[in-house]
């Protein structure tokens, strides 16, 4: 297939994963069942036709705090994220330093790698969004300064672990991007991120940084957003500032596709390749083939079919307490991903 396609990351869990997590299930357990639930997730991602996959992050507790399983220096009232449906998340808070990942990216990969020979993605939460369990007032003895830097050392760690230990390309999960200017309207926080984010991927030469990508959406969580209200015209050019070579971007659910694509094509640059959301996974119904293709036809009027591709809005499943969407669901969507685009490329003969 000329036009890639990709999976954004989390895949909805089996329910006897989920039913081990939400008792607390013992260590040996968890991981007996979390290995059992990667390699079903492996083989359904590989009847859908798809080339490039995720181990559907199977085992992750979520998203953004597997660096944080077992850490000691937390306190668990930490920043709170609002969801437009009245649901919450809660980010624990750092109460000491060092800080130091306690789980890392390359112990999924590997786990996945020993089930198939399929392309792998990585992904691996970006620095900004774990910058948020530093607290506002600042811990005594060890200052933001401080925190950032090791914050900035191991995230380039769990990133480079990635790209050595075998992964096709990483991508960092950048879902706090519109929520920032929720959170800020004059945009400082974003500049911050953007500029946290930044100094890790900078320690990457030019070939590596076209191995690793960015994704944004308003969140996707028990079928709602955080942020969606803000205006991505807000974003999107702070967003193409990032020192990447791919942007995974959701676009299917956003109301007015054209004046997205319209600011796409204004703000990247020649050397990015643009993957656009062309699955809206909080929609309950599946998508066509025919849609999909559709949806591609309309970027390829934007973005130049070589540096065009594809994905899901968002991950399926982000949290591992989340049973909003069936496994059924999501690989039905993942198909007609995969079949849409590969019509649109026909189309497009490339």
């Amino acid at each position: 297939m000329a036009i890639p396609t990709e999976p954004i990351g989390s895949i909805p869990r089996p329910s006897y994963l989920l039913d081990a997590f939400a008792r607390d299930a013992g260590p040996d357990e968890l991981e007996e069942l979390v290995i059992k639930a990667t390699a079903e997730t492996i083989a359904r991602f590989a009847e859908t036709g798809s080339t490039v996959i995720t181990d559907g992050e199977q085992g992750k507790p979520s998203f953004v705090t597997y660096p944080l399983a077992g850490f000691d220096k937390l306190d668990p009232d930490g920043a709170v994220i609002p969801f437009a449906d009245g649901h919450t998340r809660r980010l624990p808070q750092l109460t000491g330093g060092p800080f130091r990942y306690t789980g890392h990216a390359n112990t999924y990969l590997q786990k996945a790698l020993a089930h198939t020979h399929l392309a792998i993605k990585q992904p691996v939460i970006a620095p900004s969004a774990l910058s948020l369990i530093y607290p506002a007032g600042g811990i005594e003895g060890y200052s933001r300064d401080e925190f950032v830097a090791d914050l900035a050392n191991e995230c380039e760690a769990d990133i480079r672990s990635c790209l050595d230990g075998g992964a096709a390309s990483v991508q960092l999960d950048f879902t706090e991007g519109r929520l920032a200017i929720k959170l800020d309207s004059s945009k400082e926080v974003l500049h911050q991120f953007v500029a946290l984010n930044n100094l890790v991927l900078d320690r990457f030469p030019p070939t590596e940084r076209q191995r690793i990508g960015v994704h944004t959406c308003p969140g996707g969580d028990q079928d709602s957003t955080h942020s969606l209200d803000v205006d991505y015209a807000e974003l999107l050019p702070d967003l193409f500032s990032l020192n990447v070579g791919r942007f995974y971007l959701q676009l299917a659910s956003e109301p007015d596709h054209r004046r997205v694509l319209e600011l796409i094509k204004a703000c990247t640059r020649p050397d990015q390749t643009i993957f656009i959301g062309v699955i809206d996974p909080i929609d309950p119904r599946v998508e066509t083939p025919e849609e999909v293709r559709d949806r591609v036809l309309e970027a390829a009027e934007y973005i130049p079919p070589d540096r065009l591709g594809t994905c899901d809005d968002c991950g399926f499943s982000p949290f591992a307490d989340d049973r909003s969407t069936s496994r059924d669901t999501a690989f039905a969507k993942i198909a007609a991903r995969v079949e849409g685009t590969r019509m649109a490329a026909e189309i497009l003969g490339v």
